[in-house]
């Protein structure tokens, strides 16, 4: 199997769980986020654990030129690139016009900006080489749109367009792009977009279930994969059925306090 995977958003949640389950495997990893201090102890876990090489990038990829900055580090240490996993963004409950602008930008710089830069940066490099694998995370948010996150919503629509396009375009380079589309997930991201208390945060799947499930369907070169069977049927028979102003209601109120 490929033997190294960079993985973005690394320091929590469905990262972390990417993290383990491919040093589990005998995999080396490339870890990043902007916590330091945690990507170091993740890294000291993985080695001793599973003896492995866990190399540590911190890094803003939503900064202007971070994600530039991070392919270049990378380049600049030696270190291949087998498998790419763009897991890194964030969101914020709030009404776009009473939200903070640049707030709502830096989810368009991390979720769309940072995932385009490296997939292209890297996936350039898999094509040339006639290998790799990169697995983008988009959401289940993605299929509808998404008052009081309405630029959150929107990203991830994007990724999923995205990734599917590319899958596309890459077929018979012996590169493959797949996005993982999950439902609500028991990480830090309800924090940090204050949606503690909203009936859309609400019995979620575990970090680890997620992260080895979207893993297992890249390995497979799959397409699109979401990892709740329920919300998988809904998305694909029912949503799109409904009226539009029925669908932005139903989202709207899921996201209320």
């Amino acid at each position: 199997m490929p033997n190294t995977a960079l993985i973005t958003g690394a320091s929590s949640g469905i990262g972390t769980g990417f993290a383990r389950y491919h040093a589990s495997q005998g995999g080396d990893v490339i870890l990043t986020a902007r916590r330091e201090d945690t990507l170091n102890a993740l890294k000291t876990e993985l080695e001793a654990k599973y003896g492995i090489t866990a190399h540590v990038f911190a890094m803003d990829l939503g900064a202007p030129g971070g994600a530039d900055a991070l392919y270049d580090a990378v380049k600049a240490a030696g270190l291949p690139v087998d498998i790419l996993i763009n897991n890194a963004g964030f969101g914020a409950i709030d009404r776009f016009m009473e939200s903070d602008l640049a707030t709502q930008q830096g989810i368009i710089d991390l979720n769309v900006k940072a995932l385009v830069t490296l997939t292209h940066r890297f996936g350039q490099d898999m094509v040339a080489q006639g290998s790799g694998k990169i697995l983008n995370v988009g959401s289940t948010a993605g299929f509808m749109p998404g008052p009081r996150q309405a630029i959150y919503f929107a990203s991830k629509a994007f990724v999923n367009s995205f990734s599917q396009a590319v899958s596309h375009e890459l077929r018979h380079t012996g590169v493959s792009c797949t996005v993982l589309a999950p439902g609500y997930v028991e990480t830090e991201f309800a924090k940090v977009a204050d949606m503690e208390g909203t009936a859309l945060a609400t019995n979620g799947a575990t970090p680890e279930a997620v992260a080895k499930h979207g893993y297992d369907a890249m390995m497979q070169g799959k397409l699109l994969t979401i990892n709740d069977p329920k919300l998988r049927f809904m998305l694909n028979w029912i949503t799109p059925l409904l009226p539009r102003r029925t669908v932005l209601k139903m989202v709207s109120k899921m996201q209320a306090k």
